[in-house]
């Protein structure tokens, strides 16, 4: 298992956390699994940037980002370098620092219709 820290966030972490994760899974996966809330609107399909996360630790252990889902960051609220998508980017053998931004682009959560 491999140490992921969470940032405190307002609303989905107040305190942060450390939880163990499981290698080969998502970070989006592994942060619900351990009762963290990432908003996923597309159910995890790299179709949206609702599970946008800020790697701040760990960044270049993580599995190269996509194509898809660079052109989707491209579109994420307070995109960074180090910022990928949290149902893509999936967890090795390096621990993680994570941030979840403070806010997210998600029309559906909003009320909005596309």
């Amino acid at each position: 298992m491999t140490q992921l820290i969470v940032l405190p966030h307002v609303e989905s972490c107040p305190d942060g956390a450390l939880i163990e994760a499981e290698e080969g899974k998502s970070i989006c996966l592994n942060l619900l699994k351990n009762g963290i809330e990432l908003d996923h609107a597309c159910e995890m399909s790299c179709a949206c940037t609702t599970c946008h996360v800020i790697v701040r630790e760990g960044f270049a252990s993580l599995n190269p980002a996509e194509e898809n889902e660079e052109d989707l960051l491209d579109k994420a609220w307070g995109l960074e370098p180090n910022s990928r998508l949290g149902c893509q980017a999936i967890v090795g053998k390096t621990s993680l620092v994570v941030e979840i931004p403070k806010y997210s682009i998600n029309m559906a959560k909003e009320g909005h219709k596309k």
